[in-house]
C-alpha cells in the first residue's frame, strides 16, 4: 500500500536561494528536452501534399527518448550552460542527479501521452514549454528512511542531498511501519511544501465484498448550478453550494487593478502579484475543503453505490459560435451570459468533487459510477413522460398526486434508475421521443414517498 503525506517545511535563506536555482536549472532542462523532441517531430514527418520523390529528404534522425536524453547530463555537467534568452550561466553540478533524471522521465511521459496516448488510447494535448509559474516541483526519486532525522514534538528534520537539514512542520504523525520511497519539493504561493511517498508492505490491500446494487443501498447525484444548490440527491436533499470564487471576486479584482497600475518589474508589482496568488490559493483550498466535507457527508449515509452524471465540462464551458449577417457583421450570440455560466462551472469544479468522492468512497467500501445523463432531466421519474422540456421549468405540479416535483431531485432519481437499469430506452424518431418501458409499482411508491418527504422538508440540508 502506498500513500503520500504533505508537510510544510521552512528552509533558511541560503537554502531558499539554492532551491530557486534548482528550479531554474530543472525548468531549462525540461524545455530543452521538449524542444529536441519537437525538432525531431518536425524534421521526420512529411505533409500529405508533399511528394518524397521530388523533394529532397534528409537522413532520418534517431528519435530522442528517455535514455538518450538522460545521457546528455554528464556532458552538460562538464561546463556551464548558457541560456539563450537571458544569458544566465547554469551549473548542472549543483543540482542533485536524480532530480534531473526525473525531469527527463517527466518529459518522456508528457510526449508519450501526446504521441501514443494512455492505456485507453486517449491522447493528451501537445506539451507546453514551462514558465516560472508552471514548473514548481522537483522529485528526489531515491529517497531513503535515513534522510529523516529525529522528531521533536511537532517538528521533523530531513537531510536533503546537496541542501542540508531542513525543518519540517508535522501537522500529523507519520504512520509506523512505512518506508520512504520518494520525496517531492513544491514551491507554492505561501511557501515550500514537502510530499513524502510512503509504502507499507505489511498493510494488505482492501478488497470489498461484492455487493449487488439495489434501491436501498444506492444514491443518485445530480449536479446543480441553479441559485445556491450544489447537488441534488435521490433521497430528496438539496445540498447547498459554496461558490468561493464568486464570493472573493471583488477582492481579486481590487488586487488585480492595483497590480496593473504598478510599473512592470517593480518591487511593488511583484508583491501584489504574490498577494494575488495567495488569494487564489485560499480560494482553491476553501473549495477543496468544502468538497471534502460534502463527500464525507454523502459517504456517511451508508450507501454503497453512488451514480452521478458524467459531465463533459470541456463542452459545457465552450464559447458560443460567432454569428454573422449577410454583410459579415457580427451579431449578438449570447456569449456575455455564457461567460458567467462558464465561470460558475469552473467554480463548482464537479470533476474534482467526483474524483474526491471516488477516493473517499473506495476507502469506505463503496463505488462511484458515472452515468450518461441523456434525458434524465426531462423525463418524469415515476411516469416516464417528458415534462421538463425547458431549463426554465424548475418545478412541476402534479394534480393527480397533489405533489410538487423539483427538477433537480427528479434528475437525481432518474440517475439512480439509470444505474439500477430501470430507466426506459429512448429513441428519437422524426423529431419526437419514443419512450419504451414502464415503471414498477414498488418503484413508483418509493419515488412518491421520496418526493413527498422532499416537499415537506426544508429546502437545504446543511
Amino acid at each position: 500500500m502506498k500513500t503520500t503525506y504533505q508537510y510544510r517545511f521552512y528552509p533558511n535563506t541560503k537554502q531558499k536561494l539554492e532551491l530557486n536555482y534548482w528550479l531554474r536549472v530543472s525548468r531549462y532542462w525540461y524545455n530543452r528536452q521538449l524542444g529536441e523532441r519537437f525538432d525531431w517531430w518536425q524534421m521526420n514527418r512529411t505533409a500529405v501534399n508533399a511528394c518524397p520523390l521530388i523533394s529532397s529528404i534528409a537522413p532520418p534522425r534517431d528519435q530522442p527518448n528517455y535514455y538518450s536524453q538522460k545521457q546528455q547530463l554528464p556532458v552538460l555537467k562538464k561546463d556551464l550552460v548558457k541560456v539563450f534568452h537571458s544569458g544566465e550561466l547554469l551549473d548542472f553540478t549543483r543540482v542533485y542527479s536524480t532530480i534531473l533524471q526525473e525531469v527527463s522521465r517527466r518529459v518522456d511521459k508528457a510526449f508519450q501521452r501526446f504521441v501514443v496516448g494512455d492505456v485507453n488510447g486517449k491522447r493528451a494535448g501537445k506539451p507546453r514549454f514551462k514558465t516560472v509559474a508552471d514548473f514548481r516541483t522537483m522529485t528526489f526519486a531515491t529517497a531513503q528512511d535515513d534522510w529523516i532525522k529525529p522528531v521533536r514534538k511537532n517538528w521533523m528534520y530531513i537531510r536533503l542531498p546537496k541542501l542540508g537539514v531542513v525543518k519540517v512542520r508535522m501537522h500529523r504523525p507519520m504512520p509506523s511501519g512505512f518506508k520512504v520511497k520518494q520525496l517531492s519539493v513544491t514551491k507554492k504561493a505561501d511557501g515550500w511544501y514537502l510530499q513524502i511517498c510512503l509504502e507499507g508492505a505489511t498493510v494488505p490491500s482492501f478488497t470489498p465484498d461484492p455487493i449487488t446494487p439495489s434501491w436501498d443501498n444506492s444514491l443518485g447525484l445530480d449536479a446543480v448550478l441553479h441559485e445556491d444548490v450544489y447537488l441534488a440527491t435521490s433521497e430528496g436533499e438539496l445540498l447547498p453550494s459554496f461558490k468561493p470564487l464568486r464570493h472573493n471576486q471583488s477582492k481579486l479584482a481590487r488586487i488585480s487593478q492595483k497590480r496593473n497600475q504598478r510599473k512592470r518589474g517593480s518591487r511593488c508589482r511583484r508583491k501584489l502579484a504574490k498577494r494575488f496568488a495567495k488569494q487564489h490559493q485560499r480560494i482553491a483550498r476553501a473549495r477543496k475543503d468544502f468538497q471534502y466535507k460534502t463527500a464525507h457527508k454523502l459517504v456517511k449515509t451508508g450507501k454503497k453505490f453512488f451514480f452521478h452524471e458524467d459531465l463533459n465540462l470541456k463542452g459545457l464551458s465552450k464559447r458560443n459560435a460567432p454569428k454573422q449577417d449577410e454583410n459579415g457583421k457580427y451579431l449578438p450570440n449570447g456569449q456575455a451570459a455564457k461567460s458567467g455560466l462558464n465561470k460558475s462551472w469552473m467554480d463548482a469544479a464537479f470533476n474534482q468533487f467526483f474524483q474526491l468522492l471516488d477516493n473517499i468512497a473506495e476507502k469506505a467500501g463503496a463505488v462511484v459510477i458515472p452515468q450518461n445523463p441523456a434525458y434524465t432531466s426531462t423525463i418524469l421519474c415515476y411516469r416516464n413522460e417528458v415534462i421538463f422540456t425547458d431549463t426554465s421549468i424548475r418545478d412541476y405540479w402534479d394534480e393527480q398526486h397533489s405533489l410538487m416535483v423539483n427538477r433537480d431531485i427528479n434528475a437525481a432519481i432518474n440517475l439512480k434508475r439509470l444505474g439500477l437499469d430501470m430507466f426506459p430506452s429512448i429513441k428519437r424518431r422524426n423529431g419526437k421521443l419514443s419512450i419504451v418501458g414502464t415503471v414498477g409499482n414498488s418503484t413508483v411508491k418509493e419515488i412518491l414517498n421520496t418526493l413527498n418527504r422532499a416537499s415537506r422538508s426544508p429546502r437545504y440540508i446543511r
